[in-house]
């Protein structure tokens, strides 16, 4: 049994994280930490957890939570985790940061859009933990930094037509919808129920800060730069998020022959589903799954391929995706504790 430690285990994705493992066959969850709730059993901080779930809130201390485990997921806010993620990686613990403090290679691009990085050293050797086109180095890290729930969409969506080297010259265009989950569990007046319901509202238009996440992944697969144009949408929903992705082609092709494309591209993964002619994703068909389902048309008046990716981004997005990429670290199977059907309703 691999023994795993979660830091901040009390916020929306610390909380899928052990939903997620409690019932991980090859894992017991050894320590779990919170500032807010130190000192409580995790059950009554949620109460749908009870009986299943049996440990106590402690303090962050970095010794005591490498003392305990193996693995460690730190589910920090962003420049939060920069703090603590060498402590554990010195101590001996892999390391799977849910923040943004290692995704970008670059230090003064994080600085640009974050904050000052303390440790910039790990930057370069931190695997992107986006298993469908980083396997390979997500099985060999001790560090990865599990990618934002915007990124994931976009990048999943693009991939195919990166690699092969048909995307167009003009930038990609991104537009998502997420579920509220996607702020995080602090109190926000933007987040209240009656400041989100019966309304769907544009937030950060082209300066959200997950855009170089997105740029730096499709340019590495394209081998060239690539700009993109991200504006995301808050939705009126707890979870998931709804990608709508326009792309120009570097030279015309049918919608069949770019089905089988991506078909082909996304055929070993258990994880994306690519959709038939004529289907096209809903949230509620990957709600509660780690699941990443695409669509695709084609409009022949402009020639723009539109690319429809919809995820939860609590799982795939985050907590799911995370798990999948211990899995790999740890020598498990892939798909091992991440089994369960989409929550349909």
């Amino acid at each position: 049994m691999v023994k795993v430690g979660i830091v901040g285990a009390t916020g929306y994705t610390g909380a899928e994280l052990v939903r997620i493992l409690s019932h991980h066959p090859g894992v017991e969850i050894s320590v779990v930490t919170s500032e807010s709730y130190a000192g409580l059993q995790y059950w009554e901080v949620y109460p749908a957890l009870k009986n299943k779930v049996r440990i106590q809130c402690q303090p962050l201390d970095p010794e005591k939570v490498a003392g305990a485990a193996e693995v460690v997921f730190t589910a920090l806010p962003h420049s939060k985790s920069m703090a603590c993620v060498p402590l554990f990686l010195e101590l001996g613990c892999k390391v799977l940061d849910m923040s943004a403090d290692f995704r970008l290679k670059q230090k003064e691009l994080y600085e640009e859009w974050y904050a000052p990085h303390s440790a910039p050293e790990l930057l370069e050797v931190s695997a992107y933990g986006l298993p469908e086109l980083h396997r390979e180095e997500i099985t060999k890290a001790r560090l990865v930094a599990v990618p934002g729930c915007y990124p994931t969409s976009a990048i999943l969506g693009v991939a195919p037509l990166a690699k092969a080297g048909l995307l167009g010259p003009e930038p990609v265009i991104v537009n998502s919808a997420s579920g509220v989950t996607g702020a995080g569990r602090s109190l926000e007046l933007g987040s209240l129920f009656c400041e989100v319901n019966e309304g769907m509202k544009a937030y950060k238009v082209a300066q959200h800060r997950h855009t170089p996440e997105m740029e730096q992944e499709i340019s590495g697969l394209a081998g060239r730069e690539v700009r993109v144009t991200f504006v995301p949408h808050l939705l009126p929903l707890s979870r998931g998020i709804l990608s709508t992705i326009y792309v120009g082609l570097r030279e015309p092709m049918g919608e069949e022959e770019l089905l089988a494309e991506y078909a082909s591209f996304y055929e070993a993964e258990a994880f994306v589903r690519v959709l038939p002619k004529g289907r096209f994703p809903n949230l509620r068909d990957v709600r509660g799954s780690n699941f990443c389902d695409i669509g695709l048309r084609l409009d022949p008046r402009s020639g723009k391929l539109i690319v429809l990716v919809a995820i939860d981004n609590l799982l795939k997005g985050a907590s799911g995706q995370a798990v999948q990429c211990m899995n790999l670290m740890m020598g498990l199977p892939e798909v091992e504790g991440l089994g369960s059907p989409p929550l349909f309703l």
